[in-house]
């Protein structure tokens, strides 16, 4: 039984009190449906996912991939859920064990949709640079969003979930959502690893909050640009200067930030940031290290 037959309801209707200047008035709500998913890798519990119940087959690839569990949609051997009782069972060819280094990384993590995630920063010591070209303009990252936000009908339903998009410059190529900003960029990544994307001129737009989780997420699929609706992170923006990968965020109107490598957005001259990016970045080197021996030597005095 294929997995994408069995989709369950994304919203449910729901009598609730809405109060309007003082006066309560019972109104039925359309909201979103959060649903416990739990996957199995190799016979082994791994995690629980609180997702919409949507392309689970996808979250499911793109959370292993994400997590370095597989590499391509070929080391799957079966994907097998039960939905009733919420699971997927995953198995791979080559039988992998989850070891107890694996489960020494979890930590818990800054986002929605799932309570744990074993992300770790050294990850990014295992991530290539992206030094890939992309030619898009300032116009087409506005377009991208603009499109991103057109393609949310469940936010416009219930207003609580993420839209995540993978894009070439004119326009959407795969949409997903979630309630779980993660789940959203996971599907994302589990549908480019099922279906073998060529993401070599592509671009993850996204309405949630870049932090370096979501970030790593898309730079070990090698993705060069990640455009958002909001804030990036302090440790994102570092990763992202670091490991090659444009970041743009705050895109609202024709308005938006460049946070890394703007040079891929061709009619703005970014040829100056790159090299405040490294002034900034030694500067704040420059003061770490000076607190340090501040503090030897207060501590010597001491």
């Amino acid at each position: 039984m294929d997995i994408k037959d069995l989709r369950l309801d994304k919203t449910e209707t729901l009598e609730v009190i809405r109060v309007k200047e003082g006066e309560p008035v019972p109104f039925e709500d359309q909201m979103a449906v959060e649903y416990p998913v739990t996957i199995f890798f190799n016979d082994h519990e791994l995690v629980t996912l609180l997702c919409t119940p949507t392309y689970l087959e996808e979250l499911a690839i793109g959370f292993l991939n994400s997590e370095g569990l597989i590499r391509s949609y070929d080391d799957i051997d079966t994907i097998r859920p039960d939905l009733d009782k919420g699971l997927i069972y995953v198995t791979t060819k080559k039988k992998k064990s989850l070891s107890e280094k694996l489960f020494a990384k979890r930590t818990i993590t800054s986002g929605c949709g799932k309570g744990t995630i074993f992300y770790n920063v050294l990850d990014s010591m295992r991530t290539n640079r992206i030094e890939r070209p992309l030619d898009i303009t300032s116009e087409q990252v506005s377009n991208l969003m603009l499109a991103l936000q057109q393609n949310s009908e469940m936010f416009k339903e219930t207003g609580g979930n993420h839209a995540s998009a993978l894009c070439d410059p004119s326009g959407i190529v795969v949409y997903h959502e979630d309630i779980g900003r993660h789940n959203a960029v996971d599907k994302i990544v589990g549908h480019c690893v099922k279906n073998n994307i060529n993401i070599e001129d592509k671009v993850l737009v996204t309405s949630g909050r870049v932090s370096s989780e979501i970030l790593l997420k898309v730079a070990k699929l090698d993705i060069p640009m990640i455009i958002s609706k909001s804030a990036p992170t302090t440790l994102s923006v570092r990763l992202a200067r670091e490991l090659g990968l444009t970041l743009a965020g705050f895109v609202r109107g024709r308005r938006f930030n460049i946070y890394a490598n703007g040079w891929r957005i061709t009619d703005v001259e970014v040829a100056d940031h790159d090299a405040m990016y490294m002034e900034s970045t030694q500067l704040a080197e420059s003061d770490e290290e000076q607190q340090e021996q501040q503090q030897v030597q207060q501590e010597n005095n001491d």
